[in-house]
């Protein structure tokens, strides 16, 4: 059986705990993590906090899934009418991409409207696929996981923009 990605909802706060207990099992999992400066009233700290707040990702057989699910501070797994959802792979690729470049991005869960699809022709996101959104007077590329209800924008130079 080939191994799928899933997307695992977990407690509030515990996605790095959940994180080291599914690699301890051994399971292959991924936790996309993006790092944020802090200000306190005496200090500032550079810190690395789940990009996806409470949601982890695994890759695994599906037969495999219910290990995950006994694993302490994992939720459920998401699903769709009833049966877990696997995540492309490709929406993986994205995020890791995402995160490792030196692109502004934010999440959003919002819902947009349909727009133009487009890809990115230069910069680190070159070949990365997307809606094109304007926000603001500023250029953003909408990236949509369906299956988490998920979007990432990115926000874009227009001239790195073609038409698909």
């Amino acid at each position: 059986m080939p191994k799928k990605w899933f997307a695992l909802y977990t407690k509030s706060r515990a996605e790095k705990k959940v994180h080291q207990a599914l690699v301890d099992k051994g399971i292959h999992c991924y936790l996309p993590l993006e790092k944020k400066l802090k200000l306190w009233s005496d200090r500032k700290k550079w810190v690395e906090e789940p990009f996806i707040r409470s949601y982890i990702f695994v890759q695994v057989e599906d037969t495999e899934l219910q290990k995950t699910l006994n694993t302490p501070g994992v939720v459920t797994v998401i699903s769709f009418e009833g049966k877990p959802a696997p995540i492309r792979e490709e929406h993986i690729n994205m995020i890791e991409s995402i995160l490792s470049s030196e692109e502004e991005y934010e999440l959003s869960v919002e819902n947009f409207e349909l727009g133009e699809k487009v890809e990115v022709t230069r910069g680190s996101l070159k070949g990365l696929l997307g809606e094109l959104i304007y926000h603001l007077n500023k250029y953003k590329v909408l990236i949509r996981i369906e299956s988490i209800n998920q979007n990432i924008l990115v926000r874009l130079n227009p001239s790195f923009l073609k038409k698909v």
